[in-house]
């Protein structure tokens, strides 16, 4: 099993940040994704390795074990939103949640 993953981060002028994170499948077999809850991807903003955003903080998922099929280049797009982020360059790390699985991307954003 080969995933890769890729973040953007995208500053939009309604003073928010778009992320999407894209997990491609790179293997030659289809992966089977295992999820224990409705959260399927984890986003962090970091500023110099300072955590000061994370998506799932004060937030509720459904407890439902589910699944998600990634044939071999087949990519699943996962996305959040930071409302009312600081003037500031930050670093933004996605991570995916599957149980068995593991994908993790970077992204360097900067907020005027």
């Amino acid at each position: 099993m080969v995933l890769e993953g890729g973040l953007e981060a995208t500053v939009s002028s309604t003073d928010a940040v778009r992320f999407e994170f894209a997990v491609t499948n790179a293997g030659t077999e289809p992966v089977e994704l295992r999820f224990s809850d409705a959260c399927k991807a984890e986003f962090v903003v970091e500023d110099e390795g300072r955590e000061v955003w994370r998506y799932t903080d004060g937030r509720l998922f459904a407890q439902m074990i589910g699944s998600e099929r990634i044939a071999p280049d087949e990519t699943a797009t996962y996305g959040a939103e930071w409302d009312g982020p600081l003037t500031g360059e930050y670093t933004a790390v996605a991570e995916l949640r599957a149980q068995d699985s593991a994908c993790k991307a970077r992204a360097d954003l900067s907020v005027p």
